[in-house]
């Protein structure tokens, strides 16, 4: 079972010195982390690859104009230069037979801000879509892998925790990926919003707790504890046992009183130690019994599926704010608009219109 698993580190770069590292035992794949306008869409999926061709009945000044749009691989290659489909398909052929050194420039192209390669990275990246899906297919449509994001406050022993896990892991055969995302707020260090970003990455979340209570969990927020699946207290070993008891007991009460988000899964609290070895077993074996409880229920298909509706709105956010800040009629006028909500003499409501009006008609 390949098992990728979402780990906090506070430098995002830190995916490719990961890359450079000597480790023995571990297979790391690293993922990076996307309407054409009213009208009656009639869209009919022609072969098993997800290529379509939408039908779009447009109304503008009356008259009723049909577009079709049809996206497939070969739409995405055909602008490409004979130098840059060679890369495209030498990248693809590595990270299908496992090489780091493609696995390296492939996360750099996907990571680069450059126009022309980022359309190079979505050509890579649907291909090696299209052989994930196939591979998914010869495995009878079940998940090639298990998707596990990994949260909690800072001194929750999270980096202690995934070598031994990741080392338990590999030694009975399975492969380990890990992505490094920074969880934490810049100014107070608590779990921040990143965090609520990874819960919809993952198949399952799992909130890690040192044995603390009081001011050293404020930055827990009480959405975070929602959406965990499983809930680990951490370091309970030696000393710390007692306290480690008694937190476990309190979000054991407290998940009893949070809405309930999956029909065949309760959210478990245990307790565990990576210098001791207690509970990470037993931690693997909560894990397995969600994803197959997930799987049988058809709950864990339909919770990627939402996922990946959600990429695509936020991507599209993304790149449509991007666009609308870097408009040049917008961009010459957010500093004045900007200055003038600051001292009061304009509402935030009319100074976003005026900037929006800008974006559509090039001036205000």
């Amino acid at each position: 079972m390949n098992m990728p698993m979402l780990l906090p580190h506070p430098h995002q770069h830190f995916l490719k010195g990961l890359l450079r590292a000597p480790f023995r035992c571990y297979h790391f794949i690293f993922h990076s982390s996307t309407h054409l306008g009213s009208g009656i869409p009639c869209a009919q999926p022609f072969n098993s690859l997800g290529l379509h061709c939408t039908k779009w009945m447009l109304l503008s000044n009356g008259l009723k104009r049909k577009l079709c749009v049809q996206t497939t691989l070969k739409d995405h290659t055909e602008g490409l230069s004979d130098k840059e489909q060679r890369f495209v398909d030498k990248l693809y052929s590595g990270l299908i037979q496992g090489q780091r050194a493609c696995l390296a420039e492939a996360i750099t192209l996907v990571e680069s801000t450059h126009s022309r390669k980022k359309e190079l990275a979505q050509v890579l990246l649907q291909k090696v879509l299209l052989y994930h899906r196939e591979q998914e297919q010869s495995n009878r449509g079940k998940p090639l892998a298990f998707r596990v994001g990994l949260s909690g406050p800072p001194g929750a022993g999270k980096s202690t925790f995934i070598e031994y896990f990741g080392k338990m892991l590999t030694e009975r055969g399975h492969k380990l990926s890990v992505l490094a995302v920074d969880p934490s707020s810049c100014t107070s260090g608590g779990v921040g919003q990143s965090e609520f970003a990874v819960a919809d990455m993952v198949d399952m979340f799992v909130l890690l707790l040192p044995p603390a209570g009081g001011d050293e969990l404020q930055g827990i927020k009480r959405g975070i504890i929602e959406m965990a699946d499983l809930v680990a207290v951490t370091k309970s070993d030696g000393d710390l046992i007692v306290p480690a008891r008694r937190i476990q007991a309190e979000y054991v009460s407290a998940l009893k009183l949070l809405r309930k988000r999956s029909q065949v899964w309760k959210p478990k609290v245990i307790r565990i130690s990576a210098r001791s070895g207690e509970g990470i077993s037993e931690m693997w074996d909560k894990m397995k019994d969600f994803q197959n409880l997930m799987l049988a229920s058809g709950e864990l298909t339909a919770k990627r599926r939402k996922q990946q509706k959600v990429w695509m709105w936020n991507l599209i956010q993304e790149s449509v704010l991007e666009h609308f800040r870097t408009h040049p009629t917008v961009r010459e006028q957010i500093p004045l608009l900007e200055q003038k909500v600051l001292t009061g003499a304009l509402s935030p409501g009319l100074a976003a219109d005026f900037l929006l009006k800008a974006f559509k008609s090039g001036d205000y």
